[in-house]
């Protein structure tokens, strides 16, 4: 019977596991989602979002399908003596159980990125040491024991299953919520309302003759937490604020870029005096990327409005306002010269223009107006012909494309560029990328000059191949040093000996100044007009 006892009453080691996400390769913008349980499988998907969401799902369904926290259990952090979140003043220590201790609970943590989430069952002790711990579920308060060997004769039974006094641990009805606080709660056995009145009673007169003790306010500020004894004061309650007008600001539907300036140039400024009182090194980079930040949400600001930095004068406000827009767009551009399905400058702008529809999933929508606008000599053929190589699938006829109106459009697949499980695409960025990206292109081949000049194909790719091959102040080529005519020529679909011809009339529908073609380069600066329509070489 006693080694029957033991067996029953040898505590075990809590569970733990995790969920991750990492990069597949380097510069490829598709995550791995993996979880440390054998029996849960990798997940590979298109970007870092919706890696993330999948990454929250996985552990939101392990929460609701697992058991609750076990009463009779160690730490799992006691493998690692606590070392992640306990470091003692002195020399290292070996851990004593004082360190741990309260119910046991069900912990979610994890990192500042959101690049990992661990599930751990713990000592409510070492969960509220961890900065990043939400508490997902509490283990039941214990029952009585039942009656046999070493149990007293007079011992009250233990409650029954679904009576008043059962316990049962309390999940969060929603699971983790990841960048808030959670909390989790257990219920306790009911207390009989006549029996614990006098002593209600006798407790409240006792409290009522006693001074109440303020605590001093705690607060956190990216993931850490604010001491409650940090002096001086004025710092502590400057965290405090910060961290709460930052919650504010992530709660905004519209962003405001000089608010979050000058909130990230205070939390450098109060980071820094934060760093001298403890001498934090960790302080001091969190100062210097805060710094960092401010800088950036600073100058997109002054682009966003127009303005130059310093006080230099206004600046161009462009139609694609981000370096990583701009590459995004030469991005397209050199896909569609490398597989293109038809030669001729009429297909190559074609293909552009529908590879831009569907570049994010490979599915879209197109009227006919969206054909018929651009300079087309017969666009049901060609349409016709993109069909039938197999690069192009419609939803009907090409007749019906054709006459297809903005109440009723066509719906457009391209194979290639539709993302699967091996293959996540050529392209990387996001669905709202994807509309400003079409959007710039549709301005620069209709632009209101082009259409008057009644200008071919081969010019208004021309037009694109420029404004995506100009330095910030316009000049052709990295540093005005042109662009090479063999690689316009190639982009353009036409024979080099005709760029002359295509520059001069982009010069006469005041698209280029100063122009000049050599046997080898192109040269030359976009005018002031279309400055807004360019994206600029970094």
């Amino acid at each position: 019977m006693g080694v029957e006892a033991h067996a029953t009453n040898e505590r075990v080691t809590g569970r733990r596991w995790t969920v991750r996400l990492d990069p597949v390769g380097r510069g490829r913008a598709d995550v791995r989602v993996s979880c440390s349980r054998p029996a849960c499988a990798a997940q590979v998907l298109p970007s870092a979002a919706d890696g993330r969401t999948a990454a929250i799902a996985h552990l939101k369904a392990h929460l609701r399908a697992g058991p609750a926290p076990r009463l009779s259990v160690h730490c799992a952090c006691q493998a690692e003596e606590c070392h992640t979140h306990i470091r003692p003043a002195g020399p290292r220590e070996r851990p004593v159980p004082w360190r741990c201790g309260g119910a046991v609970v069900l912990a979610v943590i994890t990192d500042r990125e959101g690049r990992w989430w661990q599930v751990m069952e713990c000592c409510s002790r070492c969960a509220a040491a961890h900065p990043t711990a939400k508490v997902v579920a509490t283990a039941p308060a214990a029952e009585a024991p039942a009656r046999g060997d070493g149990v007293r004769a007079d011992a009250p039974a233990p409650a029954t299953p679904g009576g008043p006094a059962a316990t049962t641990p309390t999940f969060s009805a929603i699971s983790p919520h990841f960048s808030h606080s959670a909390t989790a709660t257990a219920t306790g056995t009911a207390v009989p309302q006549q029996a614990s009145a006098p002593r209600s009673a006798a407790r409240s007169s006792l409290r009522s003759t006693r001074p109440t003790r303020k605590r001093p306010p705690r607060g956190r500020i990216a993931q850490r937490l604010v001491p409650h004894d940090l002096r001086p004061v004025a710092l502590r309650d400057e965290l405090i604020e910060l961290g709460e007008l930052f919650r504010v600001y992530q709660a905004r539907t519209e962003p405001d870029l000089a608010m979050l300036a000058d909130l990230h140039a205070r939390k450098a400024e109060a980071f820094n005096a934060w760093a001298e009182v403890t001498a934090d090194t960790g302080l001091r980079l969190d100062a210097r990327r805060a710094e960092q930040a401010a800088a950036t949400a600073r100058l997109q600001h002054l682009h966003r409005i127009g303005q130059a930095p310093d006080g230099e004068g206004p600046a161009v406000v462009r139609l694609l306002t981000a370096p990583a827009q701009w590459n995004h767009a030469r991005a397209v551009l050199a896909h569609v010269a490398e597989n293109a399905p038809l030669p001729g400058a009429e297909a190559r702008l074609l293909v552009v223009m529908v590879t831009l529809r569907t570049a994010q999933s490979g599915v879209g929508n197109l009227v006919g107006q969206d054909i018929k606008g651009l300079p087309l000599q017969d666009p049901e053929h060609l349409v016709g012909q993109l069909v039938e190589s197999g690069w192009l699938g419609i939803s009907g006829t090409v007749e019906e494309l054709i006459a297809s109106r903005p109440e009723s459009p066509t719906r457009i697949s391209v194979p290639s560029l539709t993302p699967d499980e091996d293959d996540p695409g050529p392209f990387t960025f996001g669905r709202k990328l994807r509309p400003k990206l079409s959007g710039w292109a549709q301005r620069v081949v209709g632009e209101k000059k082009l259409r008057k000049g009644k200008t071919g194909a081969d010019v208004r790719l021309l037009a694109l191949a420029l404004a995506t091959g100009a330095d910030g102040e316009g000049r052709l080529g990295s540093g005005g040093e042109g662009i090479g005519l063999d690689a316009l020529s190639s982009w353009c679909s036409v024979d080099p000996a005709d760029l002359p011809d295509l520059v001069d009339r982009l010069t006469a529908a005041d698209w280029l100044a100063e122009a000049d073609v050599t046997d080898t380069l192109v040269t030359g600066r976009l005018t002031e007009r279309v400055l807004p329509l360019g994206c600029p070489l970094t």
